[in-house]
């Protein structure tokens, strides 16, 4: 039972959680402080909790069914579940439909629009999946599924969408799509050999490397002009600067000729980066609030 367990955790990458969640969690005492001036209640912060889980879970089980095929082909991903026999497909339709009750459930809980909203964000769940069979936008297609952890975090504590919702939306998906063009970076003939779309496969290695960081500028603007719309202060803002120097060294150690610290730059500094942004936010805010 508890090895069958930490297959799912495997298949979604339960680590991965690191690069959502946080935002998810920004998003709501942002939200939360800017419109209702309060900090999210306990119960509120439990509830996201769950969709996100729901959200992530079913989000991973129907991408791991819909590449199953290519995932079999890839020789980095043959170990995954499914390809590898560790998992039925009708195992993972159940622990998928499970997920998207967990989500249903989370967001009748939090508030009439998170509902109302459902069916875009259950679409871009699945839609992202089908996406790098067609083009190379795959990598902002996740960023704007992505992005709406904060985007729901918001809307989950406000049942409203403002400019600031949107800009913390926005820059979280180019973020998202940032790193996702580097780690794509390691499939990158594969994908050329098999038709598939990404970045990476279209641009070469030296142009996804520009894009990347081009994305990561607009993510830094992003930030700060957050900074300026609105009521965070001076802790924010060190969050805000510890993020810069995350992007600077993210890009720093990858080169055209040196790809080898292409995981340090991919997971290491995105999960410590959306860590720090939501920490500093945190204390800004609790600060203020007491």
């Amino acid at each position: 039972m508890f090895k069958k367990i930490g297959v799912f955790l495997e298949m979604i990458k339960i680590e991965h959680t690191l690069f959502a969640l946080p935002f998810a969690f920004m998003g709501a005492i942002l939200g939360s402080v800017v419109v209702n001036a309060h900090l999210p209640s306990w119960a509120q912060i439990g509830w996201i909790l769950m969709a996100m889980f729901g959200a992530r879970s079913a989000a991973f089980g129907l991408n791991r069914m819909i590449d199953q095929v290519i995932d079999k082909k890839n020789p980095r991903t043959a170990g995954r579940a499914i390809p590898a026999g560790l998992l039925k497909n009708a195992e993972v339709i159940v622990f998928t439909i499970i997920s998207f009750i967990l989500l249903f459930w989370a967001a009748y809980e939090l508030s009439p629009l998170a509902l109302k909203l459902l069916p875009v964000a259950v679409f871009m769940l699945v839609f992202y999946s089908y996406t790098k069979r067609f083009t190379w936008l795959c990598h902002l297609v996740l960023g704007l599924t992505l992005g709406l952890a904060p985007l729901g975090g918001w809307v989950a504590v406000t049942n409203s969408i403002d400019w600031t919702a949107g800009l913390l939306y926005v820059t979280v998906a180019f973020w998202t799509a940032g790193f996702d063009i580097i780690y794509a970076i390691q499939d990158m003939e594969f994908d050329k050999n098999e038709g598939l779309y990404s970045i990476p496969a279209h641009f070469g290695l030296h142009k996804s490397l520009l894009i990347a960081r081009y994305f990561h500028v607009l993510t830094a603007i992003g930030f700060v002009i957050l900074f300026f719309i609105t009521d965070l202060s001076w802790w924010y803002f060190a969050g805000m600067v510890i993020s810069y120097i995350i992007l600077f060294y993210e890009h720093y150690i990858l080169s055209p000729k040196d790809m080898s610290k292409l995981q340090t730059s991919f997971f290491t500094m995105n999960s410590v980066l959306s860590i720090a942004v939501f920490v500093f936010t945190l204390i800004d805010l609790v600060v203020q609030f007491h």
